[in-house]
C-alpha cells in the first residue's frame, strides 16, 4: 500500500504564503543557471517533428526523461532545475519539448494533449537507440507527469525493459475535474493566460491551414470546456470533450503500471482537486506511490536558502533507491 502518509517537504520559503504564491513566485523568479542544451529534431513517421534537448555526461549509463507541462518548453525553470540536478549526480538528461513547443509550430494539423503517448513512446525508443542505457527514468510535470503515467500504465509489462522509475508532480490525473477547479474564480489568471497562449497556436494552425480551423470559434468560449469543444477534441482525434477527458485522464491507467511511480500533488495546488491525487489507487497498487504534502503550490516546491527545489532532490531520490 505505497500510499505516503508523510512527506519530506520541509514547506516553502516564508514569504511564499499561499498555493498561488508558491505556484507564481517560482515561475516568475527563479533563474536557473549551468543548463547548456544541445538540441536534436526528431523526424516522426507522420511527417511531424519534436525538438529535443540533450545534457550528456560522458561515458553515463542512466537517462533521465523530462515532459513539461501545458503550453511550457524546456527552457523553463522546472526543467532546468531537474536538468540540473540529475546531471551533477551523473545522469544524462533528455527534455522534449512537445508538438508546437520548442518555438516553430509542428507542421501536421493537430497539437498536442495530455491523452496523447505516442510522442512520449517515439522520444523512449530514439533514446534507446541512441545510446545503450541500463536505467531510465521518466519525471513529469503537470500535463507531462500525466503524459508519463499514462504511458507506463497503457504499456506495462510492455514498457521497455530499462525503465525502472517514473515521478510526476502536479499532475492532474483526473483531467475533467481538474477543468472543473480551473473554472474557479480566483483562478481566472491561469485560465486567461492557457487561452491566450493556445490562441495564438489556433490561429497559426488556421493559417497552414487554410478553412480547416474556425478562428472565430474563439469569442465563443466562456469554459475551458468550451475550448476543448472547439479545438481539443477535434484537433486530436477525439469524438467529444467525454471522451477527451476520460482517454487523458492518467488515473483510469494506473492499474496497468508495472513499475514503481510516484505522483506528488501538494494539497494546496490552486488547480487540482482532490480527485487527482487517488488515494483508493495508491491503497490498492503495488506500484502507484502518492505523496501529498501540505504545501507545495502547483510545479512549486521552492525550499527557504536554496537555489535547489524540493522536487529535484525528491525525484532523484525516488529514482536512485532500492527499497521504498
Amino acid at each position: 500500500m505505497p500510499l505516503l502518509l508523510r512527506s519530506s517537504y520541509p514547506g516553502p520559503p516564508l514569504h511564499h504564503i499561499s498555493g498561488h504564491l508558491q505556484t507564481i513566485l517560482p515561475s516568475l523568479a527563479r533563474k536557473v543557471e549551468g543548463v547548456t542544451y544541445e538540441r536534436e529534431r526528431l523526424e516522426l513517421p507522420d511527417g511531424d517533428f519534436l525538438d529535443l534537448d540533450w545534457v550528456e555526461n560522458e561515458g553515463a549509463q542512466q537517462l533521465v526523461i523530462l515532459t513539461h507541462g501545458l503550453e511550457s518548453n524546456t527552457d523553463r525553470a522546472y526543467m532546468k532545475g531537474m536538468a540540473r540536478h540529475f546531471y551533477q549526480n551523473g545522469w544524462d538528461v533528455l527534455a522534449w519539448n512537445c508538438r508546437s513547443c520548442s518555438g516553430e509550430m509542428n507542421r501536421n494539423l493537430r497539437l498536442y494533449n495530455h491523452g496523447e503517448i505516442e510522442d512520449i513512446a517515439a522520444v523512449i525508443q530514439h533514446a534507446l537507440q541512441q545510446k545503450k542505457y541500463n536505467n531510465v527514468v521518466l519525471v513529469g510535470f503537470s500535463m507531462g507527469g500525466s503524459i508519463s503515467i499514462k504511458y507506463l500504465g497503457v504499456h506495462g509489462k510492455n514498457a521497455p525493459e530499462q525503465i525502472t522509475r517514473a515521478v510526476a508532480f502536479s499532475s492532474p490525473l483526473d483531467l475533467g475535474d481538474s477543468i472543473r477547479v480551473l473554472e474557479h474564480p480566483q483562478n481566472f489568471l491561469y485560465k486567461r493566460r492557457f487561452l491566450e497562449s493556445l490562441k495564438n497556436k489556433i490561429v497559426a494552425k488556421a493559417e497552414q491551414f487554410p478553412g480547416q480551423v474556425d478562428v472565430s470559434l474563439f469569442d465563443q468560449i466562456r469554459r475551458w470546456r468550451d475550448f476543448d469543444t472547439f479545438y481539443s477534441a477535434p484537433l486530436n482525434g477525439y469524438a467529444t470533450p467525454e471522451d477527451f477527458y476520460n482517454q487523458a485522464s492518467a488515473k483510469n491507467f494506473v492499474s496497468g503500471l508495472a513499475i514503481p511511480v510516484l505522483l506528488v500533488n501538494a494539497k494546496n495546488d490552486p488547480i487540482l482537486s482532490p480527485a487527482c491525487s487517488p488515494t483508493e489507487l495508491a491503497e490498492k497498487s503495488p506500484f502507484f506511490y502518492l505523496e501529498t504534502p501540505k504545501n507545495g503550490g502547483h510545479v512549486g516546491f521552492a525550499v527557504k536558502n536554496s537555489a535547489e527545489y524540493w522536487s529535484e532532490y525528491r525525484a532523484l531520490e525516488f529514482c536512485s533507491s532500492k527499497i521504498f
